[in-house]
């Protein structure tokens, strides 16, 4: 089995649609489409994954379903409420003062190990402090529920292959809920993965069963974050996921 995630194109987050750049990065995507074997196709519920999808699909007469459990992760942190968290979370947006559960500081999230541990994250003070592990798992159970109808069954941190599938699925959707998943499939805590990646709009993840030993199934990565279709087209890689790359740039809240 092969799953494609592919991120949606440069955000405009304040309407949740797409900015012009993520208008052509979407449009780049499309051309590549034809040669990416995109299979079955899912897409979140939130605009800037939609029209992202419809470039590829109509290029292609293809049709996607709405998966509600492929929308952006949707555990936050409320800074009202944990105001101690203000020098965690820098980029705070928003009047509300709630932001996703990534992006935290690297002195704070590196130097407590909890974090690092593939179950002691769940005992972390944030997550003590939020809904994240409960989201996490619910998330995590949807994924599973998706596999099992295609013939592989959670077991342990493999999956139990109970039948033979060379489909591809393709998942529009978004960079924290794609190392949601990946964390998952690669039993790994997920802020090993919202911290140490950077997935560019428009990029694509893939990933592929292998089944070395009879009934028994890994997903291994071939590719991480891949953006050759917006080289092809001269179009540069958006900023958005990423912070200054140091300190003085101005990008520098």
């Amino acid at each position: 089995m092969r799953i494609l995630l592919i991120r949606h194109g440069d955000p405009d987050y304040e309407h949740d649609t797409l900015t012009e750049k993520g208008r052509r990065e979407a449009a780049l995507l499309a051309e590549a489409a034809p040669d990416m074997n995109l299979g079955t196709c899912f897409v979140s519920p939130l605009g800037r994954a939609q029209a992202t999808a419809s470039y590829s699909l109509n290029k292609l007469h293809l049709t996607a379903e709405t998966l509600d459990w492929l929308r952006e992760f949707p555990a936050r942190m409320d800074l009202k409420a944990h105001p101690e968290f203000r020098s965690v979370y820098m980029n705070v947006s928003g009047q509300d003062g709630k932001r996703g559960i990534w992006d935290v500081v690297p002195g704070y999230w590196t130097e407590r190990p909890e974090y690092f541990d593939r179950e002691k994250w769940r005992e972390s003070e944030i997550a003590r402090c939020t809904d994240v592990a409960e989201t996490y798992d619910r998330v995590a159970g949807a994924f599973d529920d998706f596999l099992a109808d295609r013939g592989y069954v959670r077991e342990g941190s493999h999956y139990r292959a109970e039948k033979a599938n060379r489909e591809t699925v393709t998942f529009f959707c978004h960079f924290g809920i794609s190392c949601v998943l990946l964390s998952h499939l690669w039993s790994v805590s997920p802020f090993i993965l919202w911290h140490s990646l950077a997935l560019a709009p428009t990029s694509v993840t893939e990933v592929v069963t292998e089944e070395r030993q009879k009934g028994i199934a890994y997903f291994r990565g071939l590719r991480v974050g891949d953006i050759s279709h917006l080289y092809a087209g001269h179009e540069p890689a958006s900023f958005s996921a990423r912070f200054q790359e140091v300190y003085d740039d101005s990008r520098n809240p």
